[in-house]
């Protein structure tokens, strides 16, 4: 059966154009309530036994069974061992890509993470005393997939922000286990590693790691055990289980975000080689059947093309199946009546990934405010930002750029205010105090703030 990936055809200028877009944008965040149990049942065991717990659940579900939880860690020769095995075009690929995400989130570090301060008139001091966090916990998605990609763009910031001790969890289940898909019937007391994300670990610096997973390592890293540290915030991607996990951990330790599937926005003028959009559109499709891939552009022409490079490509792909579900499912061709109306659409979705692919785009740059990443121009794959551009590619999915950010320096950092209140100051500021907290009935605020005025006459 010959596989068609058949996004939808959209016009702006259709009667019907906003009611197909909202039905084509609809996902639902909303999580199972057997998997939300589930988890909550999980967190308050592993809370409640520790190790004994992760070592169940591990078992249950990875099929990797371990005596002691010492059997679960991995150490710093583990992570050399993995880096020395893998061929040199992956280390230099890894270095490479590790140099230039250091070297962005220096700079944003710079501009954006230090500490500051004034003095007014009066001489009082204010300011923000900017600290990294502790530790910090990064979950690493394995199994199924293995992202060393999303290792480095987790680990590189913290190391960045000062942060000194970075915990990393990561699965490594047995081949058909629960957490493979399989049946969970069989265990082994050895799952399968990832030797290229074991080598980004080096890379990255990772302080400890252990090869745990799912919503027990997240409950490990929230509460800690006997053997996983308690850390400060968790960042990382990990699925539905994961994800509820973090929710509800939250107010305990920080986390990152929740991110939903993958999203790519591509604003064409019709200049870009259309085979080059097609698989720019596929490299997020290609993620599963819930990602969206979405094309607008004002040259009903060259969607036309782009849907033929699109029919064309598809049997080439790999994960053809993946990507002419998601196509067909969530993706969309929209024509639009020019590029400023593509733009003012684009704001309304909010997407992870914004390419803007034309010959002009800095003309339209300055329309675009709502967006995870912005890629400019042609040339500008998104793939490349996944890897080794520079900029975190842990981005705000499902409109949730309209109000948070890409991870960066700063997540692994909290402020502190700074106020160093002056003689001079005092007669000022507690005139102010005492009248407003006067008017709320607060009297201790008031005098604390009235016995420092001086006495008149």
């Amino acid at each position: 059966m010959k596989l068609v990936a058949a996004p939808a055809r959209l016009s702006t200028a259709a009667a019907t154009f906003e009611a197909d877009f909202a039905a084509r944008l609809h996902w639902s965040a909303d999580t199972d309530a057997a998997i939300e149990q589930r988890v909550a049942d999980i967190l308050a065991d592993v809370q409640k036994r520790g190790d004994a717990a992760v070592l169940e659940y591990t078992a249950r579900f990875d099929g990797l069974s371990a005596p002691n939880m010492a059997a679960l860690e991995l150490t710093q020769a583990d992570f050399k061992a993995a880096f020395d095995a893998i061929p040199q075009a992956q280390r230099d690929a890894l270095q490479a890509a590790a140099k230039r995400v250091r070297s962005y989130h220096e700079a944003q570090k710079k501009a954006s993470g230090e500490s500051w301060s004034y003095r007014d008139e009066d001489g009082t001091l204010l300011g923000q005393k900017v600290t990294p966090l502790d530790r910090v916990g990064i979950y690493v998605p394995g199994g199924k997939a293995a992202y060393p990609s999303s290792l480095l763009m987790n680990a590189i910031p913290a190391h960045v922000a000062g942060v000194q001790e970075i915990i990393m969890v990561v699965p490594t289940p047995v081949r058909g286990s629960v957490a493979t898909g399989g049946t969970g019937e069989g265990t082994s007391t050895k799952g399968e590693r990832n030797e290229l994300v074991l080598a980004a670990a080096y890379v990255a610096g990772v302080t400890r790691a252990f090869t745990i997973g799912g919503a027990q390592a997240v409950a490990a890293l929230a509460y800690g055990t006997e053997t996983v540290p308690k850390v400060d915030k968790i960042t990382g991607p990990g699925n539905a289980y994961v994800a509820s996990a973090k929710k509800r951990v939250f107010g305990t330790v920080g986390i990152d975000m929740i991110a939903g599937p993958s999203e790519i926005l591509v604003l064409a003028d019709g200049t870009t080689p259309p085979d080059w959009v097609a698989m720019d559109l596929f490299s997020q499709a290609e993620h599963d059947e819930l990602a969206q891939s979405i094309l607008l552009c004002p040259d009903a022409a060259y969607l036309d093309a782009v849907q033929r490079e699109i029919d064309r490509l598809l049997p080439t792909m790999p994960r053809a199946e993946i990507i002419a579900k998601s196509l067909t499912g969530r993706g969309a061709l929209i024509l639009t009546t020019d590029m400023e109306e593509a733009c003012a659409i684009s704001n309304r979705i909010a997407p992870e990934h914004l390419e803007v692919s034309s010959s002009e785009p800095h003309r339209w740059e300055p329309l675009l405010r709502h967006a995870g990443a912005i890629f400019l121009g042609a040339y500008t794959s998104e793939s490349l930002g996944d890897y080794c551009a520079g900029p975190n590619h842990v981005l705000p999915t499902s409109g949730t750029a309209r109000f948070s950010s890409p991870l960066g320096v700063y997540d692994f950092q909290k402020r502190s205010s700074l106020i160093e209140v002056s003689e001079a100051g005092a007669q000022v500021l507690g005139k102010i105090a005492a009248e407003l907290a006067y008017g709320e009935g607060l009297q201790a605020h008031a005098q604390a703030a009235e016995m420092r005025l001086k006495k008149q006459g």
